[in-house]
């Protein structure tokens, strides 16, 4: 079976955005969510795979046998906008997009520009949302 792309890596968080994020503003929001991020679950960053900064981790595996680990929630300061990982499509979560702010939906994540455009109460919400949802549905280290 293939080796998933996207597992924790020893690359440090800090050392990854000074090397990979140009823009001044994105730094600053890049570290924002880390406190938040960290705030909300509990859990140090870690680098997944290159570019994406995750926080605790959760086991899945599907009818096909496919397995492997991936971060609670996360996101990505790419180039053009934020890759947001926070969302696990619920009834109980879909409502939530209707205050966010400025985003577009991604088939497995949310696009941002800046943080500004969005509501960080709403934002908390959804990533609490998906670890509970997580800690639910799958072998989790969110769980006590």
């Amino acid at each position: 079976m293939a080796k998933n792309k996207t597992s924790e890596t020893a690359v440090n968080v800090t050392d990854f955005i000074n090397s990979f994020v140009e823009s001044e503003q994105k730094k600053e929001d890049s570290l924002k969510l880390i406190a938040l991020m960290r705030d909300w679950t509990g859990f140090e960053p870690k680098m997944w795979g290159p570019t994406i900064i995750g926080f605790g981790s959760y086991h899945y595996k599907y009818a096909s046998g496919h397995e492997g680990d991936m971060p609670l929630i996360g996101f990505s300061p790419r180039k053009a906008e934020f890759s947001l990982y926070v969302y696990a499509p619920t009834e109980d979560t879909k409502h939530l997009l209707d205050n966010f702010g400025k985003f577009k939906m991604g088939k497995a994540c949310i696009y941002i520009k800046k943080l500004s455009d969005i509501s960080i109460p709403v934002l908390e919400q959804l990533c609490k949302a998906t670890i509970k949802y997580l800690n639910e549905n799958h072998e989790c280290a969110c769980r006590d």
